[in-house]
């Protein structure tokens, strides 16, 4: 079997859904293998730029181009996390590097971004022109070299591909093209979060029958089994493997462990959640084992960071954390709850080797809150964010502007409420709200497409209150960000990476020694 993830996603840490699949297989002793093909494809495409003409590109491109190895090799380095604009001009140097290598056909692949003239990853119709035309892609030369490689070394009768963002969706269906076209007796099997969205839509019919054999929905550890004739009854918890990802082949100062003690969201009441309305179920792995899981994949790896990739750490799981601690630095998500109010609760934390959490506040307007039913109350917001920053712990701050029961005047309070809070709060992540299109049955909404395409996840919606996208935009631009504590936060926000590189921007040991013993 060989399983395979596709460019193109953020390339600073392995894929952790196909090291789950790899360490189901292992365990069950069916030989496989795990390709990484996001970061093998990048790479690649930034080692063709040097070869392509570029005498007549603007003097940013040559730039970019002629200090591409440089640039690679200091973001590897933490040294160039001490320095935001050394790192800041590292990063988009080497995107812009990207982009005019993978120029041909109207095609750009960036860092964290895809995009092929004329084709749509929400368009079924453009997928599978994807996968009959696998040569306009412009990572073609790669996959094909790659794959016939490996094809020669042996033979897989499957094939699984782990699709989770849109960003992968052209380039994944173009490999299972190619592949279809030189090894068409493989069985064809694609999952991850993106096609479990799909399936798991209102109006899902499959459009890519005849081309995929088997599509699967949530995790696909145990249909992978059944396929290779080891059927095993859905529950017992599998170790992932990251044996055969390269712990110096990812675009960070070190290697990134992600790891997931829970599927689902452990809350699942918030309005709009696509958690919610999809139906997803909420499954966590015993604290004790999520310990042990730890201590042999941090003795395999030597990682130099723990990402932790729950909806949202319990507080079960760090109490164990606290007891037992990896080793490794650490940050994941977090619900803003009581406990993160209690300074000793965070020193003990921040001693687990917590260096940040995220914290999804979405708004600062109480009534918004309460509508979404989100079970944020903000005075306890406020006390996390300050308890929090005594305690050492950074946080990455998310806001959703434009949900619908927001107003102006109630982004206007989550402005005051950020501005209050600009010394507690580290990063910040803005985003204007998509109405799921399996959200959309909880409002009374008038709808119309959001995207063109039958594959689209969001819809567009009426708001309520006229607080149109155009509206929340012009706020966020001309209002929110020219505040100058809103500003002075958004400029410490790493390009491209964001909150999977922020834990570097945080100086560990200084901020230990600012641990305080009582609030």
């Amino acid at each position: 079997m060989l399983l395979i993830y596709p460019p193109v996603a953020k390339p600073s840490e392995p894929p952790a859904g196909l090291a789950k699949l790899s360490g189901a297989l292992k365990a069950h002793g069916i030989r496989h293998r795990a390709v990484d093909a996001n970061i093998e494809g990048l790479i690649y495409m930034s080692g063709s730029a040097s070869s392509r003409p570029y005498e007549g590109t603007d003097t940013w491109t040559r730039r970019s181009i002629r200090h591409l190895p440089g640039n690679l090799s200091s973001l590897r380095d933490l040294h160039t996390y001490r320095s935001p604009d050394r790192y800041k001009r590292a990063v988009k140097d080497l995107n812009r590097a990207l982009e005019f290598s993978s120029g041909e056909n109207g095609a750009r692949a960036g860092l964290a971004d895809f995009q092929q003239t004329g084709l749509s990853p929400v368009r079924s119709a453009d997928i599978i022109y994807a996968a009959e035309h696998p040569e306009e892609n412009p990572f073609f030369p790669y996959f094909r070299d790659r794959l016939t490689t490996l094809f020669e070394e042996s033979q897989p009768s499957v094939v699984g591909f782990s699709l989770n963002y849109l960003s992968q969706a052209l380039t994944a269906f173009s490999m299972i093209g190619y592949v279809k076209s030189i090894l068409p007796k493989a069985v064809i099997v694609t999952g991850g979060g993106l096609v479990t969205s799909w399936m798991r839509g209102p109006s899902w019919q499959d459009p890519f029958r005849g081309l995929i054999d088997h599509l699967v929905a949530g995790p696909g550890e145990y249909r992978l089994l059944s396929l290779m004739g080891a059927p095993v009854k859905e529950g017992p918890h599998i170790t992932p493997d990251y044996t055969t990802f390269g712990a110096d082949e990812y675009i960070a100062p070190g290697f990134i462990l992600p790891y997931s003690a829970s599927s689902g969201c452990y809350w699942k009441k918030c309005t709009f959640c696509p958690e919610n309305a999809e139906n997803n179920p909420y499954r966590a792995v015993p604290p004790d084992r999520v310990i042990s899981d730890l201590d042999k994949l941090v003795g395999e790896t030597r990682p130099v960071l723990l990402h932790l990739l729950d909806n949202a750490v319990s507080t079960s799981l760090m109490k164990s954390l606290q007891a037992d601690p990896p080793g490794p630095p650490w940050y994941g998500f977090a619900r803003i709850n009581r406990d993160l109010t209690d300074i000793d609760f965070c020193i003990s934390l921040k001693r687990s080797g917590c260096v940040m959490l995220k914290l999804g506040l979405e708004s600062g307007d109480q009534d918004v809150l309460d509508r979404m039913h989100k079970g944020i109350d903000l005075e306890t917001a406020s006390s996390v964010l300050k308890t929090l920053k005594k305690a050492g712990i950074g946080t990455y701050v998310y806001l959703l502007f434009g949900t619908p029961s927001e107003t102006a005047a109630g982004a206007g309070k989550t402005l005051d409420f950020v501005t209050r809070h600009g010394e507690e709060i580290g990063f910040l992540n803005l985003a204007i709200f998509n109405m799921p299109v399996s959200a959309a049955v909880y409002g009374n909404f008038d709808k119309s497409s959001f995207y063109d395409g039958d594959l689209s996840l969001y819809t567009d919606f009426t708001h309520p209150a006229g607080w149109d996208r155009r509206s929340v935009r012009k706020f966020i631009e001309e209002e929110f960000k020219r505040d100058r504590v809103v500003a002075s936060i958004l400029k410490k926000d790493p390009p491209v990476f964001t909150s999977n590189h922020a834990p570097f921007f945080l100086d560990w040991a200084r901020m230990r020694e600012k641990i305080v013993p009582s609030c």
